[in-house]
This record gives structure tokens, C-alpha cells and sequence, in this order.
């Protein structure tokens, strides 16, 4: 399920305060500078650290892999 245009605008990572990668096919939000992954149910994006899952090496080299998939968060207006 594709995330709303407003929350693509303003998702950021909890922590760092830096955009996120949303990949859809995974319904999860990927921190490249932290290595974790949040969870996104029906549409709803859980931005809670204790949600999130730590991610290890082989999973963030397929991450980088397929970042052209991704949309980024956290950029303002796409206008």
C-alpha cells in the first residue's frame, strides 16, 4: 500500500531526524545510517524505536541494492 503524499513529505527517522526509504513490496521504512527497518501497517507508518528491527549486513547490502525502489521520506513538497 503506497504512503500518503503528506507523511512521504514529512517521515523522518525517530532518532537521527533524517529521511527513511519506503519499500513498499516490504511494507517498511529502512534507515540507511542506523540499519533498522520500521514497520508500516495498513498504510501506517510505526515510527517507534521499540518497533523497529535491527538490520544486518546481507539485509542492508539487498537494501542498497534495490534503492532505486525506495521512496525517499522526508523532503518537503515534491512540487
Amino acid at each position: 500500500m503506497p504512503l500518503d503524499a503528506l507523511l512521504v513529505e514529512i517521515l523522518v527517522d525517530p532518532e537521527d531526524k533524517q529521511p527513511l526509504w519506503y519499500f513498499e513490496a516490504d511494507a517498511v521504512l529502512y534507515n540507511p545510517r542506523l540499519h533498522r527497518t520500521y514497520p508500516v501497517r495498513d498504510g501506517i507508518p510505526v515510527l517507534l524505536v521499540g518497533e523497529a528491527s535491527a538490520v544486518g549486513e546481507e539485509a542492508q547490502r539487498a537494501f542498497e541494492a534495490r534503492r532505486a525502489e525506495a521512496v525517499e521520506t522526508g523532503r518537503g513538497p515534491t512540487t
